[in-house]
């Protein structure tokens, strides 16, 4: 083979060779510039459903403190309303008991 052609032969090749690689860098460049889209939307995706996740432990946290409250204030609203009766069946006895300290203190100064 003259050389003449054989140097257009290695010419050729690394043109291709040239070619093939800058393609592949193009192939690389545009796989890493989709890894990184992608790899932003799984992010974002992710701080999506954090949020949704935060506002549904939050919900789940008033709706369990409004059931407390609830409850405490029936507890105390029980309570009440027995001390209240308790005070009321008392009554009775206390206006006795102060009628009867009442009568001994003016018998005691007469």
């Amino acid at each position: 083979m003259p050389r003449p052609e054989v140097l257009e032969r290695i010419k050729t090749a690394e043109g291709e060779a040239d070619d093939i690689i800058a393609e592949a860098e193009a192939d690389r460049e545009e796989r890493i510039s989709d890894a990184r889209e992608r790899a932003e939307d799984i992010r974002q995706e992710a701080e999506e459903e954090a949020r949704a996740l935060e506002a549904d432990r939050l919900e789940d946290a008033r709706e369990e403190i409004e059931t407390e409250r609830e409850r405490i204030l029936e507890d105390g609203e029980e309570e009440r309303e027995r001390l209240r009766s308790r005070a009321e069946g008392r009554v009775d006895d206390v206006v006795d008991f102060v009628l009867e300290r009442f009568t001994e203190e003016v018998h005691a100064q007469t």
